[in-house]
C-alpha cells in the first residue's frame, strides 16, 4: 500500500474518533459533536497513532532499524505525555472551573478537562493498533 504510513495512523485515529463520539452521544443522549476532534477519553487515540506508526515501522524497516527506534522512541514520549502532564492539565482544569464557578467572575467558556489519559486509557489505544491487523498491509 503506498501511503501506508500516513493513511493507516489516520485511519486509527478517525475510527478511534468516531468510536468515542458514538459512544459519548449515546451516554449523554444528544450528540456529543466535541468527541469528533476532542482530545482525552478511552481509549487513546494518540497512544493508538503512534502505536500504528511504530508497528508499521518495525514491519517494514525491521526493529534494529535506527528510524524504527525513532519512531518507539517517539511513541514513548508520545503516551508518557498524554498520561501524565496532559492529564495533569485536564485535572488544573477541572479545579480552575469550580474556582471560576463560585467566584463572581463569569467566563463565557470553562476550560476543557478532558485533555489527557489515564494509564489505563494509553495502554487501551496501544492495544486497539495491534489487534487490528489488515491483512492487505504488510
Amino acid at each position: 500500500m503506498q501511503y501506508k504510513f500516513l493513511v493507516v495512523p489516520f485511519m486509527v485515529w478517525l475510527v478511534i474518533q468516531l468510536f468515542k463520539f458514538i459512544c459519548d452521544s449515546i451516554k449523554q443522549k444528544k450528540i456529543a459533536w466535541d468527541r469528533l476532534m476532542g482530545a482525552g477519553g478511552m481509549p487513546s487515540s494518540h497512544s493508538a497513532v503512534v502505536t500504528a506508526l511504530a508497528t508499521l515501522m518495525v514491519k517494514e524497516y525491521g526493529p534494529e532499524a535506527p528510524i524504527t527506534a525513532l519512531t518507539v522512541i517517539f511513541a514513548c514520549v508520545v503516551m508518557y505525555d498524554a498520561a501524565g502532564v496532559r492529564r495533569a492539565a485536564g485535572k488544573q482544569a477541572s479545579i480552575l472551573n469550580k474556582m471560576i464557578e463560585v467566584s463572581e467572575l463569569k467566563p463565557e467558556e470553562r476550560l476543557q478537562e478532558v485533555l489527557g489519559h489515564s494509564p489505563l486509557q494509553v495502554l487501551a489505544g496501544a492495544i486497539i493498533r495491534n489487534c487490528s491487523r489488515h491483512p492487505r498491509i504488510k
